[in-house]
């Protein structure tokens, strides 16, 4: 029974696959389609149909390499799950179909073509499910990795100071980052001053704050000072109405003025050469 679906699709593949194609684009989320041109998709869907007929003619092993390779690609793309497994029923659909209308499938065969194309298709759905998702998991803790070293960068900016500018939301693993570097780059570049800047902090919150305080507090055991800068109204508003105290350590509303009191700490000050353009 392989070889009657194998031989329909042996001489109708262009056809097929203009079909899947055609339907695909209807049904599917703009999102999908957007993220790739019309090569790229024309392309990557030529590549998928081939991987689903490959299911029929090569060994197990041959097959996950050729799907890992796939799934790498797509989730790259950015086609979500749900695109490839419609993807799979649509060409599943359609080849029936085709089958039907052009007598390769009858009322005598009917049954075995039905099992014949459930052994095919189960089977292939579960490994496409299993190698997509063990790929997406594989690229998000890569990029989980990626961000948290990027996440709490320490920016020696003058001997002795040191700028840590932080973005978006802070969490309690985001706070140990944050942390762990700060304590590792006061040592490494000797830092006298350690300025916060927390200017693309969003919300300021109790536990924000606490984070903060623990961080300025740790930094002080290590024989340096610490600075939060980037305090603006709607953030000082808050950490007043929530009766947080920052009492401990100087604050700036930027980081210009925190690297001004930065390097007063330090007995040093930028001065204005005359005659300089």
């Amino acid at each position: 029974m392989d070889n009657l679906i194998l031989k329909y699709i042996a001489s109708r593949k262009e056809e097929l696959l203009d079909e899947w194609m055609d339907r695909m684009k209807k049904e599917a989320d703009e999102r999908a389609l957007r993220l790739v041109s019309d090569q790229v998709f024309a392309g990557t869907s030529r590549e998928f149909v081939d991987l689903i007929i490959s299911n029929l003619k090569e060994s197990k092993e041959e097959f996950n390499n050729r799907l890992t390779d796939f799934a790498e690609k797509v989730v790259r793309l950015g086609w979500p799950l749900h695109f490839v497994i419609e993807g799979l029923r649509t060409f599943s659909k359609n080849l029936f179909e085709g089958m039907q209308e052009h007598g390769y499938v009858t009322d005598e065969n009917q049954m075995d073509v039905i099992y014949q194309f459930d052994s095919w298709m189960s089977p292939l759905q579960n490994e496409v499910v299993d190698i997509y998702s063990k790929t997406w998991e594989r690229t998000v803790s890569l990029q989980k990795i990626a961000l948290q070293e990027l996440s709490a960068p320490l920016i020696p900016v003058f001997e002795g100071i040191t700028v840590m500018p932080l973005v978006g939301t802070i969490d309690t693993e985001r706070a140990k980052q944050i942390m762990e570097n700060l304590l590792t780059g006061v040592v490494k570049h000797r830092s006298e001053v350690v300025l916060i800047d927390i200017t693309g902090v969003p919300v300021v919150d109790t536990m924000v704050a606490h984070h903060i305080i623990q961080a300025a507090e740790a930094v002080r055991l290590v024989g340096a000072k610490c600075m939060l800068c980037g305090i603006r109204p709607e953030i000082a508003q808050t950490i007043v109405n929530l009766g947080i105290n920052l009492n401990q350590f100087t604050t700036k509303n930027t980081l210009k003025k925190g690297i001004e009191a930065a390097l007063e700490l330090t007995n040093r000050k930028i001065v204005k050469v005359e005659g300089a353009n």
